[in-house]
């Protein structure tokens, strides 16, 4: 056999293999429940649409854009009300505000990272869609994972004799369940671990806490939105167990308005620290005790598709 005929030979029987391969090759099962399981369990079961912003006011929801989607977040806290008019409801006093960006790698896991202003905190965040609620009702709710670490970015006097770098950083673990009742009602519950590794005296390096939160949605573009943070009082894993000025209750209301690329949110709320750690330890403000301890805010998130 000459060698153009064994060359010939080669790409023929070549073809012929790639042909018979792609014949018998066994076709991959689509992750239509979008979710981490959805590989192993439910591949058939298309996802409802929970939610259509990643938070409610101060907490996580299930939501994840799709995949290879690029988010922009903004959240703003205006001062308190106390002052009334003189400073437009908080409007005109002291702000906290937190930028980030967020990225979902699949449908169900998004990664992100973002800076705020109070503390100079910077923190990447964590989300994954364990299940999804699914159309033909074999999973019934929603359960996401969702994490945040931060660092603490502010002069190293802020941390006192012996600082180590890892006095700067804070975690925040959450396991929620969301559950869509109905079209226009959306409900979810969650619990939380957080754990700072320095703190003020007195103040506690561990926190469990409840979360809960609810959307009521009266239009196609509109919503009533709630939270409510619960840090709990645990005496198994408190260090004070006098002195401690234990953290409040965080209890927000608004309305939400959603478009194909934007969800707006406009809300009351008593939480003014925009990373989830933070309210949960530190919060001191008591939304039924006064307008000094109700402050407006907004959620302003926009997405790009590539």
């Amino acid at each position: 056999m000459n060698m153009k005929k064994y060359i010939l030979f080669i790409l023929v029987s070549f073809s012929v293999l790639s042909l018979m391969a792609q014949d018998t090759e066994t076709p991959k099962k689509e992750n239509k429940n979008k979710s981490l399981l959805g590989y192993f369990i439910l591949n058939d079961s298309k996802p409802l649409t929970t939610y259509e912003g990643g938070m409610v006011i101060d907490n996580q929801t299930s939501y994840i854009p799709s995949a290879k989607t690029l988010e922009l977040l903004m959240q703003h806290r205006f001062g308190s009300m106390n002052n009334g008019l003189s400073d437009f409801l908080g409007i005109y006093g002291a702000a906290n505000a937190r930028m980030a960006l967020n990225y979902s790698v699949t449908d169900w896991l998004q990664l992100g990272l973002g800076t705020t202003k109070n503390y100079k905190l910077q923190d990447l965040i964590l989300k994954v869609n364990l299940l999804r609620q699914s159309r033909d009702k074999k999973s019934p709710v929603d359960v996401t994972f969702y994490g945040n670490y931060s660092v603490d970015a502010r002069d190293e006097s802020f941390f006192g004799e012996d600082y180590q770098f890892s006095d700067r950083m804070a975690f925040f673990n959450e396991l929620l369940v969301s559950r869509q009742v109905t079209k226009w009602f959306t409900v979810s519950a969650g619990g939380s671990f957080t754990h700072f590794n320095q703190v003020d005296s007195l103040f506690e390096h561990d926190k469990i806490a409840l979360h809960f939160l609810g959307r009521f949605k009266f239009s196609s573009q509109s919503a009533i939105i709630v939270n409510c943070d619960l840090p709990l009082k645990i005496d198994g894993i408190k260090e004070w167990l006098e002195f401690t000025d234990p953290p409040k209750y965080n209890l927000g209301i608004g309305y939400e308005v959603v478009t194909a690329t934007h969800v707006f949110q406009i809300f009351a709320g008593s939480a003014t620290s925009l990373v989830p750690q933070y309210n949960v330890m530190l919060n001191q403000n008591d939304f039924f005790k006064g307008t000094d301890n109700i402050f407006i805010g907004f959620n302003i998130s926009r997405v790009w598709n590539f």
